[in-house]
């Protein structure tokens, strides 16, 4: 059944950021009433001229497109994951100690988890294009000083502004908005989570060898070999994909063609950059992250649980050396955490085909709590591969062989994929257009929680009492990630009870009801993760 257009009822369009604004559904070669205006001038809308947007891209163009914003994820998270290989250098050059130097991982995992927040609006209003490509000129740009650095103290500043710089997932997860239908997006948002993680795990990999073998300032220089590259591609094999910049254009296109009076929306915005309506729209993820419980609960288990992998950037070491494992060796152990996050990937896909299915059929048949179920099966995974990797760590003195502490990480890779995904594919049903600020919460307690996961690993493995020093702080953290796992399955049950509390799923329902007796699917938030598969 096609969406129908959201009426003037419960959500307003002032009522929306800009990356959370309503949109038509996108039926092709639905009419769209054109809206009187004193200049004469008319405004050309998404359902009039679907064939010009990215809904109507050739597959295997959109894969492609998905294929470099993939990279360009992966890029962003490798500049946060391979900073703790030049930690050891830095202390050696700049006669420093470790926590001190560890103060660049946590500056820009913190710069980060804000300056995510603070792009994402830019990309709806500017269009995705210019904003990545200046958000990844200004990230390599600050790698040059970082590498060039006389003192550690330019190394600080560099690295915090250079994670201000990234957009990160508000930016590519809207390009998945752009070129997928609501209830098709959910294979892409998939990839583009996988890139996220799997940017986190990789660069301890690769950062074991720039250690090994090349001198610290190679670490930031990799770095911006890796992202020149990443903003090469993007340069020339991704096109602009946001839906009013695309109209602009065709808007524009038209005017030459001898229709004077056609123009495109943004073309029509008045006041589009006033300060007041930026600051809301900044705003809004702080309220909901404060004042929802579903996305407070929800983002600080994921948040959690990113942080864990940060801490182990730290464990492995002290974990590893019990084998004699060396530099290479403990880099190359984080293989198993990179095979954990693509068997989970490729894990949600009989849930997501059967969840397709059954929303073709009825797009209200699933609540939004079907999105919790497949976590229900892997969030335990967290709290068993902590355990296990924590008396694991008992080491070869115990007879206990490295292949055991590696299998338990998978377990964590695994259950760490699997509450990110589906925290956010949780949040979509939930939120409707006010997804983007639901996530944007998530985002920001993920990246603010392993920023400061950096700060605190190493002494975490050091100081605490006791004579087992590897294995007390991984079961701490086990026991915690047993009581932060606890919310799953209270809003799993007691979901429907929660939203009936929450303002913003409550308008969200309202609006479905009103709309075509309760069954068409209602107004499609765009931007961030805001439209991301709505339905399904």
């Amino acid at each position: 059944m096609a969406n129908q257009k959201p009426d003037n009822g419960a959500l307003s369009e002032k009522d929306f950021s800009p990356f959370e604004s309503p949109s038509a559904s996108h039926a092709k070669g639905s009419a769209s009433p054109k809206e009187d205006r004193a200049d004469g001038k008319i405004e050309i809308k998404e359902d009039d001229n679907y064939e010009k947007l990215g809904f109507c891209f050739p597959t295997w163009k959109k894969w492609a497109i998905l294929t470099v914003i993939f990279a360009v994820q992966v890029s962003m998270n490798f500049n946060t994951s391979v900073y703790p290989n030049v930690v050891i250098p830095l202390t050696k050059e700049f006669h420093i100690s470790g926590q001190v130097a560890r103060i660049g991982q946590m500056i820009y995992l913190v710069a980060y988890a804000f300056g995510s927040e603070l792009w994402a609006p830019w990309s709806e209003d500017l269009g995705r294009w210019p904003v990545l490509q200046l958000s990844l000129f200004l990230v390599n740009i600050w790698q040059i000083p970082c590498a060039l650095a006389p003192n550690f103290g330019t190394i600080i500043v560099c690295r915090f502004l250079g994670g201000l710089s990234s957009a990160g997932g508000s930016v590519t997860l809207g390009m998945v908005a752009d070129m997928w239908e609501a209830d098709d997006q959910q294979y892409a948002v998939a990839f583009i989570v996988l890139s996220s993680v799997g940017g986190s795990s990789i660069g301890p990999v690769v950062g074991a060898f720039i250690q090994r073998y090349l001198s610290w300032h190679w670490n930031f220089w990799v770095q911006l070999i890796f992202g020149g590259t990443v903003q090469l591609l993007h340069l020339l094999v991704v096109p602009e994909t946001r839906a009013t910049i695309l109209l602009d254009r065709e808007a524009k296109r038209r005017r030459k063609a001898g229709e004077t009076s056609v123009y495109g929306p943004n073309e029509l915005k008045e006041n589009r950059f006033q300060l007041k309506g930026i600051l809301k729209i900044w705003g809004r993820p702080f309220e909901m992250f404060v004042r929802e419980p579903i996305v407070l609960c929800l983002s600080l288990l994921s948040g959690f649980s990113d942080a864990l992998i940060f801490t182990f950037l730290e464990s492995f070491q002290p974990v590893y050396k019990q084998w004699n494992f060396g530099i290479i060796a403990i880099g190359l152990a984080f293989i198993p955490i990179n095979i954990g996050y693509i068997i989970a990937w490729l894990s949600f896909f009989p849930f997501i085909h059967r969840h397709r299915q059954i929303r073709h059929r009825d797009p209200d048949a699933l609540q939004p709590e079907a999105r919790l179920y497949w976590l229900l099966w892997t969030a335990p995974l967290e709290t068993i591969g902590l355990f296990g990797f924590a008396w694991a760590s008992l080491g070869p003195s115990r007879n206990v062989h490295w292949i055991a502490p590696m299998i338990f990480s998978a377990l964590i890779a695994i259950a760490n994929y699997c509450i990110y995904m589906a925290t956010i594919d949780y949040m979509v049903a939930s939120y409707g257009p006010y997804s983007a600020s639901a996530t944007g919460g998530n985002a920001l307690a993920r990246d603010f929680l392993a920023g400061i996961a950096a700060m605190y690993a190493t002494p975490f493995y050091e100081n605490l009492p006791g004579a087992n020093k590897l294995e007390t702080p991984t079961t701490v953290l086990a026991c915690l990630a047993f009581v932060v796992t606890i919310p799953i399955y209270v809003f799993y049950w007691k979901g429907p009870v929660i939203r009936e509390k929450s303002k913003f799923a409550q308008t969200l329902a309202s609006d479905r009801k009103g709309k075509a007796g309760g069954k068409a699917e209602s107004t499609k938030g765009e931007g961030e993760i805001g439209e991301m598969e709505k339905g399904s």
